[in-house]
């Protein structure tokens, strides 16, 4: 399940109870596919109260909110970094990040979360500093790192302690003349000479390294047991020791540990690609949601993106589609309005269907692959062309849209007529709502003739009185957002479904004359009267787009 491909498939913005319901269906359908993707219904704002209703009283959990399809950081090809500790050596990350072709190695907590990172550079650093003798106490070196690096092994004292005072010697000269230069906790490089080895614990060094595979005698193990001296054996020479020996220091030493550059896995690219470029590291660590190391990306990692894989569905406008659709590859759309003004790479399956709804396309594409619909997505199918088609008083609502219901309505054992009277009344509950959820509750926009871009929002109820109560609160509005988001004309149709007609409300330059062309009326009380006119993809838009062409021919 965690290597399958992730399709999303999504309605506009702004989603209404078809764009929800058409999702969590198709889903199900490509589901039982069994194509090894995996499909998941999603939307790009927030639901409706009828929506609500008709997930809530079907038992349906609402789509995950997907608002922006763009590629984000989980899009590319993480590189998964091996695991490395703060207490481990120079060497041994030397040696993981070598196996692993890696120049930037996080170091990780136990749990996970990032402490620092280690660079090729940081361990060529402390090469370049190998004169300092110091190095090693002072980045509080465990024995056991040592007698590892050194290949060697641990013949007197406890190797989980450190080496954390004192700097590090090669005793090659005479015992009595060591005594000048050798201090109290040294760690002191020697020869397999015995009296070397007792002179130097005299001098009270913590730790003695003898090389060329030369043994501790009896008596050097009682002395350095005695004065807690460590004693290690290798096979190695002087110079190799010599030479080795600042590899064991811990990189929580070298590493660098504040104002790390990390990058989360939710981060979209668009973001990030500024940063990448001013700081220019070879790689950058990445956090997951829960904060823990992941891996690392570089700049190389934008060359092979994975883009997001969506279905749109109820929709092929642009401008109704989720945020960065065009960052994203849409493999199908499966729709019942117009052509709009989406484009794509590659051929796409483009399915649109004059019918009222698109979840009676949906009832077709059970009924074409045979396969058999839940009663709960009956349900919700049969409440998505109800909304859409106004319980069939729509121009839309066609002989199809009315067969797909009944066939619905029965397998969820419901009763169209009772039922749509409680989604409505349901739906245009607009007490509690502020103007702004009632504006763009069910809102769209448009591109004109005349190249002007307008928005049209529409509520529909059966309470012609809370209808007028909306429009008080609406006109206002309307004026203040008309400007904005590129609309230059804003119009409401307040949709009374029992009277089967709208009141149009209007705002924006040459947004009246626009209606008079196209509906040949006049303006009362501020907004017009259409006696007939509930659709606005079939009766209001046609009209506002043929009104449109002949103001500009």
């Amino acid at each position: 399940m965690k290597n399958q491909r992730k399709v999303y498939i999504i309605g506009h913005k702004n989603p209404d109870t078809d764009s929800i319901c058409s999702s969590i269906a198709y889903a199900d359908i490509k589901n039982r596919g069994n194509d090894g993707s995996r499909y998941l219904a999603k939307r790009a704002g927030q639901i409706n109260e009828e929506t609500e209703f008709v997930l809530n009283h079907f038992g349906i959990d609402p789509p995950g909110y997907l608002p922006n399809v763009g590629t984000q950081v989980k899009d590319m090809d993480i590189r998964i970094s091996p695991e490395a500790r703060s207490s481990f050596s120079v060497k041994n990350a030397w040696e993981l990040m070598m196996e692993n072709s890696i120049v930037t190695l996080p170091v990780r907590d136990e749990n996970g979360g990032l402490e620092g990172i280690v660079t090729i550079g940081d361990i060529a650093k402390t090469y370049m500093d190998a004169s300092d003798s110091y190095m090693l106490s002072q980045a509080r070196t465990q024995y056991q790192r040592i007698a590892e690096t050194l290949e060697g092994e641990i013949i007197v004292g406890d190797g989980q302690e450190y080496f954390s005072k004192g700097k590090v010697l090669i005793g090659a000269s005479h015992p009595d003349t060591m005594q000048a230069y050798i201090e109290k906790n040294d760690l002191l490089i020697l020869g397999d000479r015995e009296d070397n080895h007792l002179k130097a614990m005299e001098q009270g060094v913590s730790c003695i390294v003898i090389c060329l595979g030369g043994k501790a005698s009896e008596r050097v193990c009682k002395m350095a047991e005695e004065k807690h001296v460590v004693v290690i054996e290798t096979k190695n020479d002087t110079f190799t020791v010599a030479r080795l020996i600042n590899q064991s220091i811990p990189i929580q030493y070298i590493m660098k540990k504040e104002n790390l550059l990390t990058f989360q896995t939710e981060d979209f690219t668009e973001n990030i690609k500024d940063t990448m470029i001013k700081h220019r590291h070879r790689a950058f660590p990445v956090l997951n949601k829960r904060g823990k190391c992941v891996g690392t990306i570089s700049r190389r990692n934008f060359m092979g993106m994975h883009k997001k894989k969506v279905i749109l569905v109820d929709h092929n406008e642009r401008d109704q589609a989720v945020d960065n659709i065009d960052d994203a590859e849409i493999l199908e759309i499966i729709d019942h309005h117009r052509l709009g003004s989406l484009q794509t790479i590659s051929p796409v399956l483009f399915r649109n269907q004059p019918v009222g709804c698109t979840a009676t396309i949906m009832y077709d594409i059970y009924g074409e692959r045979r396969l058999d619909i839940a009663p709960d997505i009956a349900g919700i199918l049969c409440a998505a062309i109800l909304s859409d088609t106004l319980m069939f008083r729509s121009p839309t609502c066609t002989l199809r849209d009315k067969m797909a219901a009944g066939a619905l309505a029965l397998i969820a054992g419901i009763d169209i007529e009772s039922f749509a009277k409680e989604m409505f009344a349901a739906g245009s509950n607009l007490k509690d709502k502020t103007v702004e959820e009632i504006f763009y509750q069910d809102y769209k926009k448009f591109i004109a003739e005349d190249d002007i871009t307008f928005g049209v929002g529409q509520i529909s109820s059966m309470n012609g009185d809370e209808l007028k109560k909306v429009k008080k609160r609406l006109l206002p509005f309307m004026k203040n957002e008309c400007g904005h988001h590129g609309v230059h004309r804003i119009y409401f149709m307040l949709t009374n479904i029992i009277e089967e007609s709208t009141e149009l409300l209007y705002y924006g330059e040459d947004s009246e004359r626009l209606i008079e062309q196209a509906f040949h009326v006049q303006p009362e009380d501020g907004a017009y009267f259409l006696a007939g006119v509930v659709s606005r993809k079939k009766q209001l838009i046609p009209a506002l787009m043929e009104a449109s062409q002949d103001l500009n021919g």
